[in-house]
């Protein structure tokens, strides 16, 4: 009977119970946005880190983490040693620089590149011709709206897009090495420097050695720096930072159910009046408004969730490159937890106070 109540209410009063399921979905689709962003980019960070081909990074000795940018740090001359290091099949220097966040413009030679990574695969145009030659990768040419041919403007320099890759390997935007190098006055330097072995199996053992030789370099494997990249969503920071906007959903639902609740308690006030004088009880009439609100939570939730894979299209349609949203199902059922405990709560006062109504005064309420 709760039950039947519960929705005849709602479906007598639908304008108000599809806005209060809207206000409810908005910080729900804000809570999965967050979330879905912080591990879609670094699981795009971990791909392209892969696709390199390489087992060991090298970076510069003022870089302390896997995201910070040390600048072009390393000397080049250190090609050379790495390359006749045992085990060691392949290296290539890279330098970067940052584009338009959260984007990087990679520097590499061609050559080295597709030794260590079997090589682009092209979906539009080739590889670099001239100085001025610029490797776009799908995700960007489609943010971009670019294709071979056109100019593109990066770093405030004007380039030529002279092909289009898949992506997923090492960067979305590609220069030649030197012509960064001269841009960024950093010649004869790296930024970092990645190195293929014979076996991936020595991996740990050439690590070993680099370290004792260059104590004062960052020096890690390919599965260390996907497991700090991934250590980065479960940050402090980050944890703080979706922990107030959690906060700022738990207030906005609670404000919008304490709100839509009140309202229908006065508009209902003779109908609870009937309710407890047909021998409806305190708790009776409680649990109908709780029930309620958890309805228009539970609605809520799935509305926010529905609204996340629209947020995901848009990002992907609009910026493909610059952000990457993952669906993070396991967020599902937390955000419902959210939703559904800042309904009780907004829904207690209005509910007691219903529960409180006087049947003879609530039968005579206008």
């Amino acid at each position: 009977m709760t039950g039947k109540l519960v929705l005849e209410n709602l479906k007598h009063r639908p304008m108000r119970s599809l806005l209060s399921i809207l206000l409810i979905g908005v910080p729900v689709t804000l809570i999965l946005c967050l979330v879905g962003l912080s591990h879609g980019m670094i699981a795009d960070s971990q791909r392209r880190a892969r696709g390199s081909g390489a087992d060991i990074v090298v970076r510069g000795s003022n870089a302390r983490s896997v995201t910070s940018q040390s600048g072009a740090a390393l000397p080049e001359k250190f090609l050379d040693y790495f390359a006749k290091r045992p085990h060691v099949a392949v290296v290539m220097g890279v330098v970067s620089h940052s584009a338009e966040l959260p984007l990087i413009v990679n520097g590499v030679d061609l050559d080295q590149f597709n030794r260590m990574s079997g090589g682009l695969h092209y979906l539009q145009g080739g590889p670099f011709r001239n100085s001025d030659d610029i490797i776009l990768d799908r995700y960007y040419a489609e943010q971009t709206k670019k294709r071979v041919g056109d100019s593109i403007e990066v770093m405030n320099r004007t380039w030529r897009v002279c092909g289009i890759v898949e992506g997923g390997k090492l960067s979305h935007i590609l220069v030649p090495l030197k012509v960064l190098q001269n841009l960024d006055s950093a010649n004869g330097n790296l930024s970092q420097i990645y190195i293929k072995l014979d076996d991936p199996a020595n991996t740990q053992a050439v690590i070993g050695q680099l370290k004792q030789s260059l104590p004062g370099y960052p020096i890690w494997s390919m599965e260390e720096l996907a497991t700090q990249l991934q250590e980065t969503v479960n940050s402090q920071g980050l944890h703080a930072f979706i922990l107030v906007i959690m906060g700022i959903g738990v207030v906005i639902g609670f404000a919008v159910v304490c709100l839509s609740m009140y309202m229908a308690v006065l508009q209902r006030t003779r109908e609870i009046g009937i309710l407890k004088s047909l021998g409806g009880s305190k708790g009776f009439i409680l649990r109908i408004i709780l029930t309620e609100a958890l309805l228009l939570g539970a609605g809520g939730t799935a509305l926010g969730i529905l609204m996340s894979f629209g947020a995901r299209y848009v990002i992907e349609t609009f910026q493909p490159a610059s952000f990457q949203m993952e669906i993070v199902f396991s967020w599902w059922l937390r955000a419902l937890a959210i939703t559904l405990v800042a309904a009780i709560l907004g829904a207690l006062y209005p509910g007691l106070t219903a529960a409180r109504h006087d049947p003879i005064e609530a039968l005579a309420y206008e």
